[in-house]
């Protein structure tokens, strides 16, 4: 027996070795051996006990056991004696009731899962087949195998705690430094913030102080304003005593004129034999005869007006007073200026001696006109002499004769800049726009303002001239336009429909069509007798700056502040092609007077010159900064153009 315990392998060695796991070490196994001895089965044999031993019972207290009444029976008291006895041991010995009993795992089982797990899919085909083989050959047992120890299954749950205790170690590191990085950040932006906020903190400081100097600076004025506002009155109220005064001495010289003219020397002769008393009798001058002079009263003002006046007098300052009210009502009644209805159309529309003046594209600066201290804003050609018209934002307008070059008349009287200009079609009058919301009407040659216009809510940008001379279109940032009768010298009508500020407003040459272009991105086209917009023209995406007719075709010409120029069809209402020059804004395009070349004036300093026949484009550069108008000749020989630098310069 001995020799086959030597000769026989224990399971969990062999599991051992199969598995490569060392769990215990050999020496501690013999040590255990040794020192707990070797284990061996005996058999016992179990004797029923006789009657002649003697036991020892444990004396019941009554208190814990009571027979009930009617069940005095003998064998249901010893059960009911034994069930007390056994919860008392149970009671004192605290016996826990041991857990869910685990079935261990076959070492069959456990292998075959082991490979199954580590994906040795060859070796578990190897194993299997050889291990089937040797128990259907009776070589191994299956009930001497034995079982997995718990240790192996412990082992094996604890890797796997471990492994995804890791991977949540790993996942909590990520987490760990993204949430650094994140504190970091948001450290960072703490501080930019605070930083920022002090940096406002101190500016608002700056601004209370600012504005408590401001307060100060004021209290220090408003004495000052106050004397100043009590002599304002003072002298408004001198200045309205001295018109009354003004008032009645013409009114005196009036009287006094008609009396004379009343009174001729015959009757005056007559009236003074007539009237007695001393110093009234004249005698006739002789020579050598001697003539006292009568004494004269000076009455004053103040005695004269309680003087009864005589019905004389009183007629002719009736009469005065009548001419005076007849004046007011007539300038009052004063019938306005009809529209033309049977205007001749423009003779240039559909003649075809464009080609007397042949366009070019070669122009080359020849001289610099150094006009104004500021920006121009527009220029113009006289119709008919060799003048040229410059209008800046200095609130001056210049007219220059361009034979010398020299300066022949400055207009000054607007408070504000001027934006725009426009001459009569006889050429004797100038219209221009300001930025004080006034049109007004200068003499060209004298340079006296005759007339102003007052309407606009805000800044007006442009002005034009009817053909019959008798109407001024303007238009404005307050998103009308208006038109002004020139002889009754008020407003005819206000052109509603824009929803933007109306950038460029121009009368169709020989008719009543005005066309308009504003900031929101449109064109239109209106009836002056009705002020009703006839049409609307969209295509543009940004502001529209300018818009003029062709003199020579119904085309129209418009460029926006993204530099993009559009020609439309003015009969058919359509666009005929779009030029893109941008980014820079334009300012301003003019035909010349063939119709065949035109000129846009670029915030780029740049001239575009579009020959609408060929479609060339040329650039003329020579400015220094901005172009805001450009203008041709009436032979088309030269090119005008006004810049920010405050010059003219003349291309040809």
């Amino acid at each position: 027996m001995a020799a086959q315990q030597e000769g026989t392998t224990p399971p969990l060695q062999v599991l051992e070795e199969a598995l490569g796991l060392s769990l215990t070490a050999p020496g501690d196994v013999e040590d255990a051996v040794a020192a707990e001895g070797t284990y061996y089965l005996e058999q016992v044999t179990i004797t029923e006990a006789s009657e002649d031993d003697d036991f020892e019972y444990e004396e019941i207290p009554d208190d814990n056991f009571s027979i009930p009444e009617g069940e005095e029976d003998l064998t249901k008291a010893m059960q009911m004696f034994q069930e007390q006895v056994t919860d008392s041991q149970i009671l004192e010995q605290k016996t826990v009731l041991p857990s869910k009993h685990e079935v261990p795992e076959v070492i069959e089982d456990f292998l075959c899962n082991f490979l199954i797990k580590m994906g040795m899919t060859r070796t578990l085909d190897c194993f299997q087949s050889e291990w089937y083989e040797l128990i259907q050959k009776g070589v191994t047992e299956v009930s001497g195998v034995g079982n997995v120890p718990d240790v192996y299954t412990q082992n094996m749950l604890l890797e796997n705690e471990n492994k995804n205790l890791k991977k949540d170690l790993k996942h909590y590191k990520q987490a760990a430094d993204k949430a650094r990085e994140d504190l970091l950040k948001i450290q960072k932006e703490r501080d930019f913030h605070r930083m920022h906020h002090k940096r406002i903190v101190q500016e608002k400081n700056k601004l209370i102080n600012d504005l408590k100097g401001l307060k100060l600076h004021y209290a220090s004025y408003e004495p000052t304003i106050r004397v100043l506002l009590e002599k304002h009155q003072t002298l408004l109220k001198q200045k309205m005593m001295a018109s009354l005064e003004r008032d009645k001495a013409a009114k005196k010289v009036c009287l006094l004129r008609r009396c004379r003219s009343n009174y001729t020397p015959t009757t005056m002769s007559k009236s003074y034999d007539q009237n007695s008393g001393p110093g009234t009798k004249l005698k006739q001058m002789e020579p050598g005869h001697s003539c006292q002079a009568s004494k004269i009263r000076v009455v004053s003002g103040s005695e004269k007006d309680y003087e009864p006046e005589d019905s004389t007098q009183k007629g002719l300052l009736r009469e005065a007073r009548e001419q005076t009210k007849y004046k007011t009502r007539m300038k009052d009644n004063t019938k306005d200026t009809e529209f033309p209805t049977d205007m001749q159309p423009n003779p240039n529309l559909y003649s075809r001696k464009e080609n007397n003046f042949p366009e070019k594209l070669g122009y080359r600066l020849k001289t610099i006109f150094k006009l104004h201290e500021l920006p121009v804003s527009c220029i113009i050609m006289h119709p008919h002499k060799d003048i040229l018209v410059s209008c800046s934002e200095d609130r001056l307008w210049k007219a220059m004769g361009l034979s010398k070059g020299k300066v022949l008349v400055t207009g000054t009287g607007h408070t504000d800049w001027l934006s725009n200009c426009c001459l009569h079609p006889s050429g004797t009058k100038l219209a221009t726009s300001s930025g004080d919301t006034t049109v007004k009407l200068w003499d060209l040659s004298k340079g006296n303002c005759i007339l102003t216009f007052e309407g606009h809510k805000h800044a007006v940008w442009s002005c034009t001239w009817h053909s019959c001379g008798d109407f001024v279109a303007s238009s404005s940032l307050d998103t009308t336009s208006k038109i002004w009768d020139v002889n009754s010298e008020r407003c005819r009508c206000t052109l509603y429909g824009h929803t933007d500020s109306v950038n460029s407003i121009e009368f169709f040459l020989g008719s009543n069509t005005l066309l308009t272009g504003s900031a929101d991105k449109s064109l239109s086209i209106w009836d002056a007798r009705t002020g009703h917009c006839e049409q609307s023209l969209y295509g543009h995406m940004h502001s529209i700056n300018d818009a003029t007719f062709n003199p020579r075709d119904h085309i129209i010409a418009s460029c926006d502040s993204c530099g993009v120029t559009k020609l439309w069809d003015f009969r058919k209402l359509l666009p005929i092609v779009s030029i893109d020059v941008g980014p820079s804004p334009g300012n301003e395009v003019n035909f010349d007077s063939s119709g065949q070349l035109l000129a846009q004036a670029s915030d780029s300093g740049v001239i575009h010159l579009l020959d609408l026949k060929s479609g060339q484009i040329h650039k003329l550069m020579g400015h220094e900064d901005e172009v805001h108008a450009v203008v041709f000749s009436q032979n088309a020989e030269s090119l005008f153009s006004g810049g920010s630098e405050g010059t003219v310069r003349m291309w040809s």
